[in-house]
């Protein structure tokens, strides 16, 4: 699954042979949730409230360049790494 962010100890990802939702991972220590690009709801798993606002703000950034990056995904593209949240 590649990395394509890391912040604040927030490691993002995006699997190639994901399912519908688009969606990325959040990964916080042993915590790891599953946000959708386009409503950036949290589908599965589980963050702490703080890091979950983090990488939302983040996402609400660069939802562009995430929706970008589902595309490159599903066309077996290497993933292109997005700003971290400063």
């Amino acid at each position: 699954m590649p990395e394509i962010s890391r912040f604040l100890g927030i490691v993002i990802k995006m699997f190639f042979d994901d399912h519908n939702p688009h969606h990325f991972h959040a990964v916080y220590g042993t915590d790891t949730a599953a946000i959708a690009i386009h409503s950036l709801e949290l589908l599965e798993g589980h963050l702490p409230p703080r890091i979950q606002g983090l990488v939302i703000e983040w996402a609400s950034l660069y939802q562009k360049e995430l929706q970008a990056n589902w595309e490159r995904r599903k066309k077996g593209l290497d993933l292109k790494k997005i700003k971290p949240l400063v």
